[in-house]
Formats: C-alpha cells, sequence, structure tokens
C-alpha cells in the first residue's frame, strides 16, 4: 500500500528514516513521487559549437595513459590527452587518483566538465568509459537532506517501484490522458527517476504539469462552488433604467474593457450568490467609475454601500469624487480614525438608521461600533493591504453582502487564476481616451544637476514632482538616511520659494498624512520620499516622478510609483536614475522606457523575478509546485482551469465513473471545511 512507512523498505533503518522525514518523506507515495528537482543532461556537441567557460560534455579516444601528480595533502592532479574529430584534447582531473587505473589509452570515454576554448582543454567534474547511452545521458539530481546521497535515494527508490509500483493508480479520466497524449501515472513516476531518453522525460513532466494544475484549480473551483452555495439568496433587484441615467451624466464615456467589468459586477449583484469577485486595472484606467456604478446600482435595490481603502488621505480622495459623482442621488458619509466625539456618534447612527447610502472610510468600518442598517455591497480598494481577517470582518457586517476587491497592482493572467483561483478575475486593461503617455528616461546620476534644473524649471509653471529613495526595509536606517541627505540637498539646491517636503515610513501616520495633505494642497512643491508614497492618491499637479537607484526595485514597483503622475492634463515625465551592474536591471531599464501597459510590465516582471519575489515575501498565496512552472508552463495552467470549470460545472465527479478516481483522490488530499471563512 502507498500509505505504508518508508521503514516498510529493505534497507531503511531509524537513521535512514529520520534522514527521509527531514526531506518530508514519511510514507512509499512520498518517496515514490519526490521527483528531482533537475536533471543533468549529457548531450555531445561538436568542438565548434562549445562555448568557453561552459560545462560540455565531450566524448573521444584516450591517446596515452593519463599521468598522475600529489601536491599539498591528499590533493592530486590526473591529466591525460583524448582524441576528438581528430583533435587532441587535454582532460584534468583533480583529487581523482583512483582514475589512474580506470582510464588506459584506447579507451573510449565521456567527460562532462568545465570548457576551455583557448587550451583546447576541459576541467573533468564526471566521466564515464565508453561511449554515452541515452540511459546515461540524464542524470536526476534531487535535493537531499542527512546522510543521503543521489546514489543512495535512487537506489530506495528502483527497491520502491520494483515492490509498490502496481499500487500506483491512474486518477485522470482516460479521455483526458488520450486527448492529451498524456503517459500513465505509474510509467509517468517510473520515468522522472529513471529517464529512457528526453523524449519520455518530457512527456512525463507534461502529466505532472497538467496533473498539478488540475488538482489545484479543481480544489480552487470547489472551494468557490462552496463558497457560492453557502451563501444563496442574496440577489439584488436593482433599477438597471436609473442606473442607465446614471452612467449617462457621466462627464466620459466608460472604455470597453470598464464596461465589460461593469457588466460582470452588475450580474454578480442580480445573482442570488454572493460576489467574491477581484477587480484588476492599472493605475488610471478609471475602477474608482465602474465601483461608482456598482454602488449606486446596489443602492437603487435598496441597500447600502461601504468602501474600504487603506489610508484616511485616500479615504478622503474617494469621498470627495463619490459627492461629485453621486451629486443628490445619495448620501455618502467618510468614516477615519480622525472622525471623533459628536460628529462620530452622528455619522454612526445615520449607517445604523440606513440615513447613509453609502460608508467611505478606512479599517475604522470593520470595528465593532459600526452597525449597519442593511449593508449589500462591499468594496475593498488596495485589497492586498488588508489582512485576511479585516476583510471577513467586513463581509460579515451584513447579510452576505456582495463583494467586490479592487487593486491597481496589475497582476499578470497566470498568477491571478492561481492566486485568486477562487475568486471571479475582471480587468480593466486599456486606458481613457485622451490620456497622455508619461515620458520615461533612464539616466546616469551625473546627470542628476540637469534634472534638478527642469525640476526647478516645471515648478515655476506650477507643476509638483516627487523624488523617491530607495528604502530596503522599514528598519534600515541607513536608507532612511538616504532620504534625509536628499531632502537636505534639494533644500539648499532649490530657492525658498521652492517648499521641499520630506517623507518615509518611520513617521507616524498622522505625520505621513499631513505631509500628504500639503503636497495635495500644493504647499509642497517637491516631495522627497521613500516608497510610502501611497497608492491611489491622486495629485493632478505631480507631473515629474524621480528614482532614485532604480535597479533596486522590482519592475511593478517602478510602475506603481509612475502612476503617481500623469494624472491630470498636462504631459508628465518618470526620470529613473540607474546604474545597473546586472544584465537583468539593464534589461529592466529598457522595459519601462518602452512599456507604459502595466500588464505587459507584469507579465516581463514575472519573468525576470519568478512569483513568490512579485507578491513579496512567502505570503504571496501563490503555490509551490513539485513539477510545474506557472510561467513557463502557462498553456497547461489556462487549459487546467478550463477543464476544472467544466468538471465542477457539470459536476462530473458526482456523475460520471471515469471521474470516481480523481473526486477519491481530491477527497484524499484536501480538506475544505474549514477553509470556509
Amino acid at each position: 500500500m502507498m500509505s505504508e512507512q518508508v521503514t516498510e523498505i529493505k534497507g531503511v533503518g531509524e537513521i535512514a528514516a529520520e534522514n527521509l522525514a527531514s526531506m518530508n518523506i514519511h510514507t512509499i507515495a512520498d518517496l515514490l513521487f519526490y521527483f528531482p528537482y533537475r536533471y543533468d543532461v549529457y548531450e555531445i556537441k561538436p568542438l565548434s559549437e562549445l562555448i568557453h567557460d561552459d560545462k560540455v560534455t565531450i566524448e573521444g579516444r584516450v591517446i596515452h595513459d593519463p599521468s598522475l601528480t600529489f601536491y599539498g595533502r591528499k590533493k592530486s592532479r590526473l591529466s591525460f590527452s583524448v582524441e576528438v574529430e581528430g583533435v587532441a584534447i587535454k582532460a584534468v582531473m583533480f583529487n581523482r587518483a583512483f582514475a589512474k587505473k580506470q582510464i588506459q589509452a584506447d579507451n573510449i570515454v565521456t567527460l562532462t566538465g568545465k570548457w576551455d576554448a583557448h587550451r583546447l582543454q576541459i576541467t573533468v567534474s564526471h566521466y564515464s568509459l565508453g561511449p554515452i547511452d541515452d540511459q546515461k545521458s540524464i542524470n536526476p539530481v534531487y535535493s537531499l537532506k542527512g546522510d543521503f546521497t543521489n546514489i543512495k535515494l535512487k537506489k530506495l527508490i528502483r527497491t520502491a517501484l520494483q515492490t509498490y509500483s502496481g499500487d500506483i493508480k491512474e486518477i485522470l479520466p482516460d479521455s483526458y490522458l488520450q486527448s492529451y497524449k498524456l503517459p500513465n501515472r505509474k510509467d509517468a513516476v517510473s520515468t522522472m527517476h529513471f529517464p529512457k531518453d528526453r523524449i519520455a522525460l518530457k512527456h512525463a513532466r507534461r502529466r505532472f504539469t497538467y496533473e498539478e494544475f488540475l488538482l489545484f484549480q479543481l480544489k480552487m473551483q470547489l472551494l468557490r462552488k462552496l463558497k457560492r452555495e453557502s451563501t444563496s439568496g442574496n440577489t439584488q433587484y436593482y433599477d438597471s433604467t436609473k442606473v442607465q441615467e446614471f452612467i449617462g451624466d457621466f462627464p466620459f464615456a466608460l472604455t470597453n474593457a470598464q464596461q465589460k467589468s461593469l457588466q460582470q459586477i452588475l450580474a454578480d449583484l442580480k445573482s442570488p450568490f454572493r460576489m467574491n469577485r477581484l477587480l484588476q486595472g492599472d493605475v488610471g484606467s478609471g475602477k474608482t467609475a465602474v465601483a461608482a456604478i456598482g454602488l449606486y446600482a446596489s443602492i437603487t435595490a435598496g441597500k447600502q454601500g461601504a468602501l474600504m481603502v487603506p489610508t484616511e488621505i485616500l479615504a478622503e480622495q474617494h469621498y470627495q469624487s463619490l459627492k461629485e459623482l453621486f451629486g443628490d442621488r445619495a448620501t455618502i458619509v467618510l468614516l477615519t480614525g480622525s472622525v471623533k466625539g459628536k460628529k462620530r456618534k452622528e455619522i454612526l447612527a445615520t449607517i445604523e438608521n440606513k440615513d447613509a447610502d453609502i460608508v467611505v472610510g478606512t479599517h475604522a468600518l470593520i470595528q465593532d461600533e459600526v452597525i449597519f442598517h442593511d449593508l449589500g455591497f462591499a468594496i475593498v480598494d488596495e485589497q492586498h493591504r488588508f489582512g485576511v481577517e479585516q476583510r471577513r470582518i467586513l463581509r460579515d457586517k451584513g447579510l452576505n453582502p456582495d463583494v467586490l476587491f479592487m487593486t491597481a497592482t496589475p497582476i499578470p493572467r497566470t498568477l491571478a487564476i492561481t492566486a485568486f483561483g477562487d475568486m471571479d478575475v475582471s480587468v480593466i486593461d486599456e486606458m481613457p481616451v485622451g490620456r497622455k503617455e508619461i515620458e520615461t528616461l533612464w539616466v546616469k546620476e551625473n546627470t542628476f544637476e540637469r534634472i534638478l534644473n527642469f525640476i526647478e524649471n516645471r515648478v515655476a509653471e506650477g507643476e509638483q514632482a516627487y523624488v523617491i529613495s530607495p528604502l530596503i526595509e522599514e528598519s534600515d536606517k541607513l536608507d532612511i538616511q538616504n532620504a534625509v541627505d536628499l531632502f537636505h540637498q534639494l533644500q539648499e539646491y532649490f530657492p525658498p520659494e521652492v517648499k521641499v517636503g520630506l517623507m518615509h515610513g518611520r513617521l507616524p501616520a498622522a505625520e505621513k498624512d499631513g505631509v500628504m495633505k500639503e503636497f495635495a494642497a500644493n504647499d509642497i512643491q517637491v516631495l522627497v520620499s521613500t516608497t510610502v508614497v501611497e497608492v491611489g492618491v491622486n495629485v493632478p499637479n505631480a507631473t515629474i516622478m524621480v528614482i532614485y537607484d532604480a535597479e533596486r526595485f522590482g519592475l511593478s514597483q517602478l510602475h506603481q510609483l509612475r502612476g503617481r503622475v500623469g494624472r491630470g492634463s498636462k504631459q508628465s515625465y518618470c526620470i529613473l536614475i540607474a546604474e545597473p551592474k546586472s544584465e537583468v536591471g539593464k534589461e529592466r531599464m529598457r522595459i519601462m522606457t518602452e512599456t507604459t501597459n502595466g500588464f505587459e510590465l507584469s507579465e516581463q516582471d514575472l519573468q525576470l523575478r519568478g512569483p513568490g519575489d512579485f507578491f513579496g515575501k512567502k505570503q504571496s498565496g501563490v503555490p509551490e509546485f513539485k513539477v510545474a512552472d506557472m510561467i513557463h508552463d502557462y498553456r497547461a495552467l489556462e487549459t487546467a482551469r478550463n477543464d476544472a470549470q467544466k468538471i465542477i460545472e457539470s459536476n462530473q465527479l458526482n456523475n460520471t465513473e471515469e471521474f470516481y478516481p480523481l473526486k477519491e483522490f481530491l477527497e484524499q488530499q484536501f480538506s475544505f471545511e474549514d477553509k470556509l471563512d
């Protein structure tokens, strides 16, 4: 049985079991599905194709017996020449004195190692006697702990396969195996550990890539279905005529992407199930307008709406813009930590007795004292800034309100359908007509005085500028000092009438808010800041964004910072000061100057950085797969998601016999009850 302990395998004693446990291998199944993390492929190429300093494999005839010299303590150097394509190649091996007895003149040998094209020499790391065969050309490499070696682990896996391979049950329907030309599970497991050739390995990897994605997507779709079914009776009968009139009064026409996202949101409001949707849109794409229409629809259905944002200044800006949009159509109140005393009591009363239609606020909205009369639609802006618990409390404020999460961080499609697989995702991926593109320039530090001169000229025209200093960690004093030094430097450079402000993560929240308010009111013309400049803060007058040491930021963060400008009618500029040493850094700067589309940037960022880095730390919510790679295997991810949707929507796990093994496997692997918050 696959569930038996590894100690059942001959040769696994107490110490071996402890070492295996440190690798998270406890059962036979754990061992057989402990796949190599890479494969060394020994491919023989012609000498003309070998690249200097690369790891290469060559095959040839030994011209003379090796010579062995000893030096230092127990150190040795073995050298001999090999004839390859009629050319004498020198081979050098260190600390392999025993090989002198194995390698003799006229032997055919296969050597792998570092190639020196200038000396026609190979420094050998791996050798074998005789010509290479397909089986030996691929060497699986495992992640090891304790005393285990690759050879020891492979021997154990071979023994386990001989005894237990018959217990590896197929879980994918036969129709899928045929349709996608996938090997069966038993053969694929064997090939992953002992590949016959590269083609067989490719198909085995393809099989497990698809399997991992399908299982994950099924888990997500089931979770989504359970969430929906646990919240039935949520239909909002809104007045579509009033909603259309509201849209008609907008001072601009909605883009196609806005209209599509709006239709999806309105369909969710009308459905009997609770909305659980993510609205993604680049900076300035018009998410707030779409959210406002959704709020108005909910009001016409007799419900209340809530908009929760991460900071007070952002709450105030949303409050003002919604008041302008709604006019006398709705009563909108603002609730933040700053609202105190009698005024706070009055606002709380209007929320409870339904005199307030829409409440805009910070996390103050989720405190116990806030009691909604009938919360129908809750919107959480910049959703990644709030914890899961905070979002859950907001949901629980009403009778299962519809919930829309918004983010201005363009999340690549591959990540969105994985990290947010249990949510519906709407995307606004086009900009409003007439918006001027931000000019992005990459310069070196020696041009800083010219940049300051440019800022001074723009400020004289009534415009404003951000100057961003990098911050690796909030606790890093050195980086805060960078911002402080920069602040003093600019204060000295600019005339007294140009007021320079300073903001960084160590400032108390009230001071940060104060600085941002001064900047928004143009009482500060140049704001020196670390990356704490808030997402979404709207200063239409700010037209210049200077980012110091720009190579220290990821593409998505650079794009977010660039989005602080370009919010008015004037031409805006983003100036990247960077002298990157690495090719990745140079590529990042090049992409920034060529691309202003946040979604294109985020896809490229994902390829340069990987998914864990994209979201930051390990809290990304992005699963780690054994074989699958979300970035390179995104087509398989799309296919698996579509298949999972069909399987769940048509209830094939319960209704179709060929899906029963998959259902059984899912039930063993995943427990959903505890995930329903």
